[in-house]
C-alpha cells in the first residue's frame, strides 16, 4: 500500500510517495514530487509497479538472488510465511556461504536444470557433511522458487533436484521426549527410595548420575571420570574421561571436550551430597566411584543400571533376538546427552554455543548428529496462515503519518 505525505523543509514544500520495497531495511522506499498532482499521477499511472520492476531487474546474478532471498526471509517471510527468527536467519546465512562459494558462470535467468545438477555434484564434494549439502540444496530450491514467484525468472529450474540422506539404514538420533525424560527421573527417585536395601544402595549413586547427565549433556565416560573438585554450585568443568577401553582415565578425546557447563542448583546439591557424604573414598577424587574407589565400567552402567531404569519407567520395546521377541530398553545413557542437545535446540541456542556445550571439535559434527533436530525446530517456527485468517490482519501496519491519499 502506498501513501502520500506532505513535507515542509528549508527548501520548501514537496510531496513524498511512500511505497513498499524489499530492497530497504524499513520495507519502504520513497519518491518526492514538487506538487500533489504529480505525486498522485505517478501512483495512478503505475509508478510504484514500475519501480518494483526496476528493482527486480537488479537481481541478475545468483549471488544477488541469494542476498534478496535472505532479505525476504528476514523482513517479510517467503511463500506466505512469517519472517524467520534470528536463530533461523543465522542458520540460513551459514548455508548461504556454500551457495556463494560455487563458481556461478551463468546469470540467474540463464540457469537450466543441468546447471543445478552440476551445483549439486559440487555440494556433495565440497560441503563438510552430507547433511550440509542436502540442507544447502533445499535452501537453493527455495531461493530459485522465490525468484520465480516474484517474476524475476520464469520458472524454478531447481525444482525436483534434491539430495537424499546418506542411507535409508542410517537412523538419526531420537532423544527422549520431555515426558519420557521426566518419567526416567521419577523412576530414579523411586529406585533410590526402594524398600529393597540393595536396590536403594545402588541408586544412591545412580540417581545423581541420571540427573547430572540430563542436566549437562555430559558423555557417560565424562561423568564417570568426574572429579569432585570440578563440581560447584553453578557449573561443572569437563576435562577428562574414561577411555573406551575402560582401563584408564585420560583427557577428553579432543581439546574441544574441555568445557564448563552450567548446572541446576538441585542437581548440584544432589551430586555434591553424594560425593561428600555417601561416596566411597577414591584416590582419583571421583564423584561416582565403585566400592574400591575406581571408576565404574560404562557397560555395567548401561546394561545393569540404566536398563533397570528404563524398565522401571516403562520405556521398553520389543526386539527380535535369535528368533524370539525380547524386551530391550528404548534408550541408553548416551540418549540423555541427546535429550540435553534437543532442549538447547528448542531454546534456539545458536550453533556455535551448541557446538561448545556438546564438546564437538567442529560445527560439522554438531550438524551431522543434530541437524535433523535443528531443521525440525526451524520448520516448527514457520507459521502458515490461510487466506481467511489473514483477512483480519493488517499486513502493512498502521501509518504514523496522516496520509493525504492512499492507493493500492
Amino acid at each position: 500500500m502506498s501513501d502520500i505525505r506532505k513535507r515542509i523543509g528549508a527548501k520548501g514544500t514537496n510531496y513524498q510517495v511512500r511505497y513498499p520495497s524489499n530492497s530497504t531495511k524499513s520495507g519502504y522506499a520513497y519518491k518526492s514530487f514538487n506538487t500533489l498532482k504529480e505525486a498522485r499521477a505517478w501512483i495512478e499511472n503505475g509508478g510504484t509497479m514500475e519501480a518494483g520492476r526496476r528493482r527486480s531487474s537488479e537481481v541478475i546474478t545468483v549471488e544477488q538472488a541469494i542476498d534478496r532471498w535472505l532479505d525476504i526471509c528476514e523482513k517479510e517471510g517467503t511463500d506466505g510465511n512469517e519472517p524467520v527468527t534470528t536463530y533461523t536467519l543465522k542458520n540460513y546465512r551459514y548455508i548461504a556461504r556454500f551457495m556463494r562459494e560455487y563458481r556461478w558462470e551463468k546469470r540467474l535467468a540463464d540457469l537450466t536444470p543441468p546447471d543445478v545438477v552440476e551445483f549439486r555434484s559440487w555440494l556433495l564434494e565440497n560441503c563438510p557433511s552430507r547433511f550440509v549439502a542436502r540442507r544447502t540444496m533445499s535452501c537453493f530450491q527455495t531461493v530459485i522458487g522465490e525468484m520465480a514467484l516474484r517474476g524475476i525468472i520464469t520458472a524454478n529450474v531447481a525444482s525436483g533436484i534434491t539430495i537424499n540422506s546418506a542411507s535409508r539404514y542410517d537412523q538419526p538420533v531420537t532423544p527422549p521426549t520431555m515426558k519420557e525424560f521426566l518419567d526416567l527421573l521419577r523412576a530414579a527417585d523411586r529406585l533410590a527410595n526402594s524398600k529393597n536395601a540393595q536396590i536403594a544402595k545402588s541408586w544412591e549413586r545412580y540417581r545423581p548420575m541420571v540427573y547430572l547427565a540430563g542436566d549437562t549433556g555430559m558423555r557417560p565416560g565424562e561423568y564417570l571420570a568426574l572429579p569432585r573438585f570440578n563440581v560447584s554450585q553453578t557449573e561443572v568443568k569437563v576435562d577428562r574421561a574414561v577411555e573406551r577401553s575402560g582401563v584408564s582415565i585420560s583427557v577428553t578425546k579432543t581439546p574441544s571436550g574441555w568445557r564448563w557447563i552450567g548446572i541446576s542448583s538441585d542437581t548440584a546439591d544432589m551430586v555434591m551430597h553424594y560425593a561428600d557424604k555417601l561416596a566411597p573414598a577414591s584416590k582419583y577424587d571421583l564423584v561416582f566411584p565403585t566400592a574400591s574407589g575406581k571408576w565404574q565400567c560404562i557397560n555395567n552402567w548401561r546394561n545393569r543400571g540404566f536398563a533397570a531404569l528404563c524398565e522401571e519407567a516403562g520405556l521398553m520395546k520389543d526386539v527380535e533376538q535369535n528368533g524370539k521377541i525380547v524386551q530391550k530398553p528404548m534408550y541408553s545413557p548416551y540418549d540423555l546427552r541427546h535429550f540435553y542437545a534437543s532442549m538447547l535446540i528448542e531454546q534456539r541456542v545458536n550453533m556455535k554455543k551448541l557446538q561448545k556445550l556438546m564438546g564437538h571439535a567442529n560445527v560439522t559434527t554438531t550438524l551431522n548428529v543434530y541437524g535433523h533436530l535443528i531443521e525440525r525446530a526451524e520448520e516448527a517456527e514457520e507459521k502458515r496462515t490461510g487466506l481467511i485468517s489473514s483477512l483480519s490482519e493488517n499486513p502493512c501496519g498502521k501509518s504514523v503519518a496522516s496520509p493525504l491519499q492512499a492507493a493500492e
